[in-house]
């Protein structure tokens, strides 16, 4: 079959390698894609929200499924799109429905629906311009250090972390007031600050059957020591070495499986990737957040991990036929390290010519922020590529990455060079 996948980034590239191993997958095109999946497939200059083009460049190229890899065009309804327009009625989109994706898409329908079904969060409330006095002084009810979560979608960057009372106070008038994120942060929720180890759980569901991947663990924080501002991921590594089975349990249990029965009583039409970002505070697991597709730089450890045919599982998935499927996967360690341009999160230059990717040994290379110009490949956005290896442990396969990542070069290139050093202890 044909397919389209949506998006351009590091977890693009990553779906597009796996799909191509399928024998299902016949063509595939990306739209708008990158250096990397250029490639191997075919790029197209779509973007991913303007839905009138793709359901143009769909009929015309006989397209029998589409990936959805990002959040926005999920956010903005893409599966509700396809459901309503007669022609497109009978076309797959991995995705879930515009109403599921309010998940990922308000922090505060999230947290509704986690009260609602009892699954376990942080303590929160949510404010607005009109109330943004009522949130200082709510901060003055909790101890420090204090969270802000833009209510929207800010490209992972909508959340602080503040140690200092006036400072949070500060930062929320600046959120609502100043609209610091933009339309992302007109409402504003503050939670109750949880103390332990982040992981992330991802599940594939087809609406009522599930099935849930490898764990992972990735590093926000741009600077070492997971220190500075944050970004959209800047390593990761699968499986997690403390989540045992014991803990896994407890995250099927308490968390994946009335997640999956509340978008049912809830009515919510949902055929796609959940990303639950839990916390393991004392060995209870809590969800920070859901995400409504595969996390980035994640995905780079998690689905080469997937012995599973990617395209076979996304018919199951449309299908509603999950629970037919076994999955496999490789008992190695995986993981990603990332090189990002001088200067993200903030200002960076882009158009930096990379060297070295065909000196590359024993390692995946997976493009996220690049472009081809003039025959060569040269860096287009913050994050730029993933380098991602496997191991008999997570030590092993972080010391392969680093090795491969001294061939690579362009100017400024950054990366963190403690990813998985703090599970070490």
């Amino acid at each position: 079959m044909t397919i389209l996948l949506l998006g351009s980034g590091g977890r693009e590239h990553a779906i597009a390698w796996k799909m191509l191993q399928s024998s299902l997958c016949t063509k595939l095109f990306v739209a708008p894609g990158n250096a990397g999946t250029e490639s191997i497939a075919v790029n197209v200059a779509l973007k991913p929200t303007d839905f009138e083009s793709i359901k143009k460049f769909v009929l015309q190229e006989n397209i029998k499924m589409v990936v959805v890899g990002p959040e926005d065009p999920l956010v903005e309804g893409i599966y509700d799109y396809f459901q309503k327009e007669a022609l497109l009625q009978s076309i797959p989109v991995i995705g879930p429905s515009k109403l599921g994706a309010q998940l990922e898409g308000s922090k505060e329908f999230a947290k509704e629906f986690m009260v609602k079904h009892q699954i376990p969060t942080a303590a929160y409330d949510s404010f607005t311009k009109e109330t943004v006095e009522k949130g200082c002084r709510f901060l003055e009810t909790l101890s420090p250090p204090y969270v802000l979560k833009a209510d929207g979608l800010a490209a992972g960057k909508g959340v602080l972390i503040i140690q200092d009372l006036k400072e949070a106070q500060q930062e929320l008038r600046n959120m609502l007031v100043d609209a610091k994120f933009g339309q992302a942060s007109s409402k504003v929720v503050i939670e109750e600050f949880l103390d332990g180890i982040e992981l992330s759980c991802f599940v594939l569901t087809d609406g009522k059957n599930y099935k849930i991947l490898p764990t992972a663990k990735d590093y926000k924080r741009i600077g070492e020591g997971d220190t500075g501002l944050n970004t959209g991921g800047m390593g990761a590594i699968s499986p997690v070495p403390f989540a045992n089975a014991t803990l896994l349990q407890k995250i099927e249990d308490r968390i994946v499986i009335p997640t999956i029965r509340g978008l049912q009583k809830d009515g919510i039409p949902y055929k796609g990737f959940v990303f639950i970002g839990l916390i393991n505070v004392k060995g209870e697991p809590i969800v920070i957040e859901y995400n409504v597709r595969m996390g980035d730089p994640e995905t780079e450890v998690v689905i080469p991990r997937l012995k599973n045919d990617l395209v076979e599982l996304f018919v199951a998935t449309a299908n509603g036929k999950l629970d037919e499927v076994q999955l496999e996967i490789d008992k190695r360690s995986a993981t990603t390290i990332m090189i990002v341009s001088g200067g993200y999160p903030e200002d960076y230059e882009k158009g930096k010519v990379i060297s070295g990717i065909e000196y590359i040994q024993d390692s995946l290379v997976f493009h996220a922020g690049t472009k081809t110009e003039n025959g060569k490949i040269v860096s287009n956005g913050g994050r730029v590529l993933a380098v991602t290896s496997f191991g008999n442990d997570f030590q092993e396969a972080i010391k392969k990455s680093y090795q491969n990542i001294e061939k690579l070069h362009f100017d400024t290139m950054y990366y963190r060079k403690d990813i998985g050093f703090d599970l070490l202890s």
